[in-house]
């Protein structure tokens, strides 16, 4: 039988369900009625349990990330239990509890054309942005981007993980960290601050986080940060010398993404240092002189998102106690308060590390 002919295994679904929804041409989020997706053969449909407010979903309200849909459904990082499987997929059950990552395959490019999977995909195309989100009570995604959720990891910190945690975590891969090599972190919102912890994790020393809000600061010490600087004193570069023995910083990690921010960082790393840009903003990138920067054979690299199996890593670590984000959690609000969730977040209003929406 061929595939689109296989039927799914699903409970009773509903027709309609509330969702938020963002009007590129207007730049108007509004709560919706509308239908509730249905699995192809090869996907999943979830009823969401919790999902994350990110600095990206601000970006593409703003324009800084360019719409590619007229109409979509924000949110990408979400956790929820399985309620209709399709006909092929075979690895998972209704009723299971999962997490979802937040990209799919396209299916298009010469390395799905071969067989690649998820991880291969040239063009990645990302939930919440080529295709609906998981602002919503239900929502549709693939069989292969799923991770299974132990029953002792509460569903709120595992939508944390699908990119406030996980993202950092490719970071540091892509980095190439190594034990004992001094790191910096700009920026200790979501992504900061679970770098931060995971940097300590992985061994570095030491690990030195940046960020102007006092409160912020003390947050990354709690978290793991050996030091805390104001990246807007003017003898911060001079402190950063000092506490690497005037070496400097083998890694920095952007996670604010402004000219000043990715200037300091490369200014502070060590000969041979590597420069990861994992923030989102629309300044452009200064790096200073050219002269400068050769001579000490600083690398520069951009960083976005993770591979499934640093989600099931992360899960791994979560589920043994290894990784702790009980303080990663800020705020839990009914799906009819995005507003107020996106308000927090754009004010920092508790200096939140995410807010979450529940439906």
């Amino acid at each position: 039988m061929p595939l689109e002919g296989i039927p799914p295994l699903t409970t009773e679904l509903p027709e309609t369900m509330r969702a938020v929804r963002f009007h590129a041409d207007t730049r108007e989020l509004r709560l919706e009625t509308v239908p509730v997706p249905r699995p192809g053969p090869t996907e999943v449909v979830v009823k969401v349990a919790a999902c994350g407010i990110c600095h990206s979903d601000l970006s593409q309200f703003d324009g800084h990330i360019p719409a590619q849909l007229p109409v979509i459904t924000p949110g990408h990082e979400a956790s929820g239990t399985i309620a209709a499987v399709g006909g092929a997929v075979r690895h998972w059950q209704v009723g299971d509890r999962v997490v979802i990552a937040a990209g799919r395959a396209c299916g298009k490019c010469r390395s799905c054309a071969f067989g690649g999977n998820i991880d291969d995909c040239e063009a990645l195309e990302v939930m919440a942005f080529a295709y609906d989100g998981a602002w919503a009570e239900y929502v549709v995604t693939p069989g292969v981007s799923l991770i299974a959720v132990p029953d002792g990891v509460p569903m709120e910190q595992a939508a944390v993980l699908a990119d406030a945690v996980s993202t950092p975590y490719g970071a540091l891969e892509t980095a190439g960290l190594r034990m004992a090599e001094s790191v910096g972190v700009w920026g200790m919102g979501g992504i900061g601050s679970h770098l931060v912890q995971l940097a300590r994790i992985a061994g570095a020393s030491p690990v030195i986080g940046l960020d102007p809000v006092t409160g912020v600061r003390e947050r990354a010490l709690s978290l793991g940060a050996d030091f805390v600087l104001d990246p807007l004193a003017e003898d911060t570069p001079a402190r950063i010398m000092e506490i690497t023995d005037g070496r400097g910083l083998r890694a920095a990690f952007d996670c604010v993404g402004r000219t000043s921010t990715v200037a300091q960082a490369n200014g502070v790393l060590a000969t041979r240092g590597r420069l990861l840009l994992v923030g989102i903003s629309g300044e452009p990138i200064e790096l200073g002189r050219e002269g400068a920067f050769l001579a000490r054979r600083h690398t520069v690299t951009g960083h976005l998102g993770y591979k499934m199996r640093h989600l099931d890593e992360l899960v791994e670590l979560v589920s043994r106690g290894r990784l702790d984000l009980s303080a990663s959690v800020s705020a839990v609000l009914p799906l009819d308060e995005f507003d107020e969730g996106i308000r927090r977040l754009r004010e920092h209003d508790g200096n939140p590390i995410r807010v979450l929406l529940r439906p």
